[in-house]
């Protein structure tokens, strides 16, 4: 088993969690008469909603470095520290901007100015989805990369 499989399940986490997004993103927009494609692209590419792609990466990740290197090694504490920090910024500090890029527009429009992006941040149910996500997607690449529980 190569430990290149830690990418691996990074990238499944990431990829899942932002094909839910689009999947949803559509099935929602059903109901309209006329999809743009840059907005169902929008779907794939979208920062914040249900659910984190933050959470699901990051946590494949360490839960797969968990699975290989064992839950009592340095780098599995390492991906701890770093799950710690990216969840930590997800909710916190990610949420607040986008909130306060949300209100910078409100008075943007008042003033007749050009909108600014807003990058979203997520809620708390957001990221515990996706660290369900994450788990799972990590014990599996885990197993399909031929490790033994």
């Amino acid at each position: 088993m190569k430990a290149w499989y830690a990418l691996v399940a990074f990238a499944c986490g990431f990829a899942v969690a932002q094909l839910w997004k689009f999947v949803t993103g559509v099935v929602s927009s059903r109901k309209q008469e006329k999809r743009d494609f840059k907005e169902m692209v929008g779907y794939l590419m979208r920062s914040g909603g249900m659910p984190s792609g933050h959470a699901a990466s990051v946590t494949a990740l360490t839960v797969y470095l968990g699975c290989f290197s064992g839950f009592d090694s340095p780098i599995f504490m390492l991906a701890v520290a770093f799950w710690g920090i990216v969840l930590y910024d997800a909710i916190h500090v990610r949420y607040a901007v986008g909130e306060q890029g949300k209100a910078l527009n409100k008075l943007l429009e008042e003033a007749r100015k050009p909108e600014l992006p807003v990058v979203e941040g997520h809620t708390m149910a957001q990221v515990v989805v996706g660290t369900i996500l994450g788990i799972i997607i990590g014990l599996l690449v885990f197993w399909l990369a031929g490790g033994k529980f």
